[in-house]
């Protein structure tokens, strides 16, 4: 006789586990980091470098709040992946990507911080992106 079982998560949430955690963690530390680089940006400190001949040339302020926005939406996001929602997966990627592409962006004004960040959004992404999804997850 053969029996078949079904799993029910009734009322549970689940807990992210592996490259779905993994992510969340590095999205939540990058997003805090990201947040007080913003800050150093707006009040203008001196820990950037000036570049007077970049094509892509931004006021400092406007790096600030941009790093300020996006850090604080990476730390939002980091929540939802800590408990594997699917929304949370997608709009990882697409806001760890567009960090990605700011980092890139301002490599003459903070180089080796901005190349640290392209390497661990590029690792976010692709835990993001690897991560089978558990069709009882949401």
């Amino acid at each position: 006789m053969a029996t078949t079982t079904t799993r029910h998560r009734e009322g549970k949430q689940t807990a992210a586990t592996g490259l779905t955690l993994f992510a969340g963690v590095m999205m939540f530390i990058a997003g805090i980091l990201d947040v007080f680089r913003g800050i150093m940006g707006i009040a203008e400190d001196d820990v950037y470098v000036s570049t007077p001949n970049y094509i892509f040339k931004f006021d400092l302020t406007s790096w600030g709040w941009i790093n300020l926005v996006f850090g604080a939406v990476a730390v939002i996001v980091s929540f939802g992946l800590f408990t594997a929602k699917t929304w949370a997966r997608v709009v990882g990627v697409g806001i760890a990507a567009l960090l990605l592409i700011a980092n890139f962006l301002s490599i003459p004004y903070y180089p080796v911080w901005s190349l640290t960040l392209i390497a661990l959004y590029a690792f976010i992404i692709w835990a993001l992106c690897v991560v089978k999804r558990d069709p009882l997850a949401d």
